[in-house]
C-alpha cells in the first residue's frame, strides 16, 4: 500500500516539475527552474521508493500514464493549449494501458 502512496507522490513531483518547466523558459527564470529541479528530485526519489513494492513495468506505466493525462489536462484547461481528436484518442489509450497493466500485470 505504501508503494502506491509513493507512486502518487512521484506523479505529483513529475506534474510539478513539468509544469514549472513550461515557465522556466529554457532555465532562464530562476524560481521556475528551481521548481523543475525540486519537482523532479521529489519525483524520482518517490518513484525509487515505489519500486520496492511495485514492479518496475507497472509503476513506470502508471507514473508515465497518469502524468501524461494530468499534464494534458493542465495544458488544455489552464494553459488554454489546443488538442485534437487524435491526441485525445492516444492519451486515452495510454491511460487504458496503465489501468490494464495495473489490473492484470505480472504482479497480480
Amino acid at each position: 500500500m505504501m508503494g502506491y502512496l509513493y507512486l502518487g507522490l512521484a506523479v505529483v513531483g513529475e506534474i510539478a516539475g513539468t509544469s514549472f518547466l513550461k515557465y522556466s523558459n529554457g532555465f532562464s527564470h530562476l524560481w521556475p527552474s528551481v521548481g523543475v529541479v525540486v519537482g523532479y528530485v521529489m519525483c524520482f526519489y518517490f518513484l525509487s521508493l515505489a519500486f520496492r513494492s511495485i514492479n518496475l513495468s507497472i509503476a513506470y506505466a502508471m507514473w508515465s500514464g497518469v502524468g501524461t493525462v494530468v499534464i494534458t489536462l493542465i495544458s488544455v484547461f489552464i494553459l488554454r493549449e489546443s488538442i485534437n481528436l487524435a491526441s485525445v484518442i492516444g492519451i486515452t489509450l495510454i491511460l487504458l494501458g496503465s489501468i490494464i497493466l495495473n489490473l492484470f500485470g505480472s504482479a497480480h
